[in-house]
């Protein structure tokens, strides 16, 4: 790990720890960001942890530029990685099937392999939430296995359905909401991602883990989930 501070604002700066995406990341990013909050206190107005960096924003009546850059350097000196185990693991239902997700038949054919054997791989690994954003509830999760990575769609969808599970380049998500969209959708969860009235927050946080788990289109009912079929195509 090496740091280095960008100017982003007047009152905000990127701390830059790595320059590649890398699941080991993570332990040094929590660490960062649990040390800067207690550094910071009350002059910070929000920190946004990353693949590979930390979006500060601070309160330039407080404090300067100068004085800043100098406080992140004293927090992140002698900074050592967290437990990894300490997030949340998160099993997550999906009904993956080719009418709520139109490109796993594409996905697998890509890769060499049975629409079976790419849901299996696809829920053979706890990925990490490395970073929240796009939508409130969005997790960007990786990595996933090179054998199944598919780049993301030429042409975007107007309309992707709230809880499609997809796949673009090596990171995999879960659309929390109905919105624009350009990843491979495999699949549909029921499990809500954002619902400020009843938690006030995203249901993941950067550095937990997630693991998919297939289940049938029985099972997706029962649990109030929605069977409409995607109706945009690419």
């Amino acid at each position: 790990m090496k740091v280095r501070i960008e100017t982003a604002a007047m009152d905000a700066l990127m701390v830059r720890l790595f320059d590649t995406i890398d699941e080991t990341n993570m332990a040094w990013v929590i660490a960062a960001n649990q040390a800067l909050r207690n550094a910071f206190g009350n002059i910070l107005i929000d920190l946004v942890p990353s693949y590979t960096t930390l979006l500060l924003h601070y309160d330039c009546q407080q404090l300067t530029h100068s004085e800043a850059i100098q406080l992140i350097h004293k927090a992140l000196s002698g900074l050592t990685p967290v437990d990894t185990q300490a997030g949340e693991l998160h099993d997550i239902p999906v009904w993956y099937d080719e009418s709520v997700g139109p490109e796993l038949p594409l996905v697998a054919k890509r890769a060499g392999l049975s629409v079976d054997g790419l849901i299996e791989q696809h829920c053979n690994h706890d990925y990490c939430v490395f970073a929240l954003g796009f939508a409130p509830g969005y997790g960007f999760m990786g990595l996933v296995d090179e054998a199944i990575a598919t780049p993301r769609l030429k042409t975007p969808r107007r309309k992707v359905a709230a809880g499609s599970v997809g796949i673009a380049d090596r990171q995999t998500a879960i659309y929390p909401l109905l919105s624009p969209g350009g990843w491979n959708i495999l699949g549909r969860t029921n499990v809500p991602l954002f619902e400020h009235a009843k938690r006030g927050e995203p249901l993941f946080r950067p550095g937990d883990k997630v693991r998919f788990r297939a289940i049938s289109r029985e099972e997706f009912e029962a649990d109030g989930g929605d069977t409409t079929p995607m109706e945009e195509r690419p």
